[in-house]
């Protein structure tokens, strides 16, 4: 296993840009937090030294505000120890930069994906102790590394710990974890003085300020604090200002507010108080020479003003905007959206972002992500700055290109010359992917955002048309290039989150069919329960929406008694299964649904025959005979008599069975079941109750003549002979 960049809550940052702590040049700085932390690996825990060696991997935490360079530390950390632990350097960041945790489902299936070996991921819908489980499997005996980016809380750790000693997690948090055994913090403050000007030079461009007015730089870098974001920022504001001064930019620094609109801080209102605590409880490290005085607070707010104020109005407000990228993620779509501009001009002012240090650069090419410490700085300027309207706006043509991209790329999955491609290939040649390889590399890319844009739209609840939208196109992006089974879990979470709208909205009729597909994936991983609730509610839904005048109802509510019906064969309660298909069949026989009533016929027969009632049988399979024969389906008709003549030898009459099989024989044969055109050649009629079996076959087919029937072994006939195929008998 390699070393594996995965962000549950979006992609990894690029080398050098990871929370504001470096540049292009390197790391910068911490080299006795580095010291600490490479010294803790080894460093006994209080329970190993109390004779109780902790069951679980060492867990080491870098702890410190948002903008302190916590993560840089951490990846620097991890690059160094990187060789000691050969199975790889797998990553996740556990909180999403609106501040909600990432579920556990999500960080534990990337963090599968990544580690590969042969544990088999769980079934969509898996509880999150199934998902720990499979994540300890797949990391036993190994020795990994984990980095855990924005650790809310211990108690997103518990699922996340592997057994296996041999490994090692590093945590990134603001605050410590009190719950997690042997945890050992390494708490940042600001960098020391001569780091601090080092970092502002790298990021002032070549014109030598620095160097020449180095009392200013000092100034300067106590005034930020010391803090690496807020170096970044105006390293960037002087790089942007080759004619300005280090000293013209710490008066201009000093002369700027600390607040936000409506309060909101980069410290979240929490200052350091006179022990040098910082959030969370503990001590912070020991400060080097010239560190930031006690007395400074905000520094980064100052800085964001000092870089804000000075953009031309449209980069100032794309920069607003981009607030609203999901997961803060942002390419040149998405901001040219936001912001109503040309493709071409977004990607220019996200360049130009970057530089100024607003935005970081990913492992995606063109990708920017907007750090986490400016998150809530963006959100409280654009609702300053931008009317409810307009955000919403914005956000609404964001979601109308990402789902005319998501189109694009489910067509980019199918063959040539489909009607899918065929639409594709009017779309603007921006909106096009050329290959199959480039549309799935862009899924796998921005598919954290596209999770947080579907649940973002339905959490507005005035987007919820879009938000149908967007999760209807990116279930089929899913389906076309991961396929049905792998797109699974993405596809149950999705069903889930559209629960919401259908229910808000009185969408009786879809919200019917989620649940039934819901309850398909429940049933297919072993979960019978709770798929049984599942069709119990869709039926009801099915019936709300036919009181309304739904169009599908009937159908709906038919499939829902089915699936009751699949549920309880597969539990082993024949009396209740054959129940909810005698339902479904009525229903069926209303609405003239001929391969419903063949179906639900067979399968009727089959519980029948099972429990060896041999003349309901008898009625069921030719009823299901008729049926197909009124649809002209000649090979389906055939094998109905095949099963006729089961029934009737099981029941010992065997010259009837005889007879029976050999009318199915003639059916049977080629070019059985075809007729004549009226104008000309053969038409094949065969089909419609084969492809309504084809359907459902996952489900349901393969019980027609799989059923063990007591008694066979009395008959002559053995269970096993019982075979789908009648050619084989």
């Amino acid at each position: 296993m390699t070393d594996q960049a995965v962000h549950s809550g979006g992609p990894a940052p690029s080398a050098g840009a990871v929370d504001g702590g470096a540049a292009a040049g390197g790391f910068v700085g911490r080299r006795r937090e580095l010291a600490q932390l490479c010294a803790d690996i080894e460093r006994a825990g209080l329970a190993t030294l109390s004779g109780r060696p902790a069951a679980r991997c060492r867990v080491l935490l870098v702890a410190g505000r948002p903008g302190s360079g916590r993560t840089a530390l951490a990846e620097e950390f991890a690059r160094r120890v990187a060789a000691g632990y050969p199975d790889g350097v797998l990553r996740a960041r556990l909180t999403d930069p609106d501040g909600a945790p990432v579920p556990t489902e999500r960080t534990v299936r990337d963090l599968l994906g990544a580690a590969g070996g042969s544990v088999p991921a769980p079934p969509a819908g898996a509880g999150d102790g199934e998902l720990a489980q499979a994540l300890r499997a797949a990391l036993a005996g190994r020795r990994v590394l984990l980095l855990l980016d924005e650790v809310a809380g211990p108690e997103q750790l518990h699922e996340l710990l592997p057994d296996s000693r041999d490994c090692l997690v590093l945590a990134v948090s603001r605050g410590p974890l009190t719950g997690v055994p042997d945890v050992l913090p390494c708490t940042l403050g600001g960098l020391d003085t001569a780091s601090a000007v080092t970092l502002l030079d790298r990021w002032a461009g070549d014109t030598p300020r620095v160097t020449v007015d180095p009392r200013a730089a000092e100034s300067l870098a106590e005034a930020c604090g010391g803090r690496p974001a807020a170096l970044v920022l105006v390293g960037g504001w002087l790089a942007a200002h080759p004619t300005a001064s280090v000293a013209e930019a710490a008066r201009r620094f000093g002369e700027l507010p600390d607040d936000l609109p409506g309060g909101a801080a980069d410290d979240a209102g929490v200052p350091d108080d006179a022990s040098g605590r910082v959030p969370g409880g503990f001590p912070a490290a020991v400060p080097g020479p010239r560190t930031r005085p006690a007395e400074v607070t905000r520094p980064l707010v100052r800085a964001f003003h000092l870089v804000h104020g000075s953009l031309p109005p449209p980069a100032a407000r794309l920069l607003r905007l981009l607030a609203l990228a999901p997961a803060g993620l942002a390419d040149a779509h998405t901001a040219a959206a936001l912001a109503g501009c040309p493709v071409g001009e977004a990607a220019a002012v996200l360049e130009g972002l970057g530089r100024l240090g607003l935005l970081r650069a990913t492992a995606t090419p063109g990708l920017y992500a907007v750090p986490g410490c400016l998150a809530p700085v963006l959100a409280a300027v654009l609702a300053r700055w931008e009317r409810p309207a307009e955000a919403r706006l914005a956000r609404a043509r964001a979601l109308e290109r990402s789902v005319r991209l998501l189109r694009s790329c489910r067509a980019a999955a199918e063959p040539p010359g489909s009607p899918a491609r065929r639409a594709a290939a009017e779309l603007p040649r921006a909106l096009r992917f050329e290959t199959r390889a480039a549309a799935a590399a862009w899924l796998g890319s921005r598919l954290p955002a596209l999770r947080a844009a579907a649940r973002a739209a339905v959490a507005d609840g005035e987007l919820d048309t879009l938000a149908r939208r967007l999760a209807a196109a990116l279930a089929g992006a899913l389906t076309a290039h991961l396929g049905p089974e792998a797109a699974a879990p993405e596809l149950y979470r999705l069903h889930e989150l559209l629960l919401t709208v259908t229910e808000r909205r009185g969408l009786h009729g879809e919200h019917a069919a989620l649940l039934l597909d819901l309850g398909d994936l429940d049933a297919r991983a072993g979960r019978p329960h709770r798929a049984l609730a599942r069709y119990r509610t869709a039926l009801e839904a099915a019936r709300a929406d036919g009181a309304r005048g739904g169009g599908r109802s009937v159908g709906t509510a038919a499939r829902a008694l089915e699936s009751l019906g699949d549920t309880y064969a597969r539990l082993g309660d024949r009396q209740r299964a054959g129940d909810w298909y005698g339902r479904a069949l009525a229903l069926s026989q209303t609405r003239g649904g001929l391969a419903d009533e063949a179906r639900l016929n067979g399968l009727i027969g089959a519980g029948h025959l099972s429990e060896g009632r041999w003349e309901e049988a008898l009625r069921a399979w030719r009823a299901a005979a008729a049926a197909c024969r009124r649809l002209r389906d000649g090979e389906a008709y055939a094998r109905a008599l095949e099963e006729v003549a089961r029934v009737q030898e099981y029941a010992g009459r065997a010259e009837e069975a005889l007879r029976t099989r050999r009318r199915a024989l003639r059916w049977a044969r080629p070019g059985t079941g075809r007729e004549e055109r009226p104008g000309g050649g053969p038409r094949d009629v065969r089909g419609p109750l084969e492809g309504e079996l084809g359907a459902r076959s996952r489900r349901t087919a393969a019980r027609w003549m799989l059923e063990e029937v007591p008694g066979a072994a009395d008959r002559g006939r053995p269970a096993c002979e019982i075979d789908s195929d009648p050619r084989k008998n």
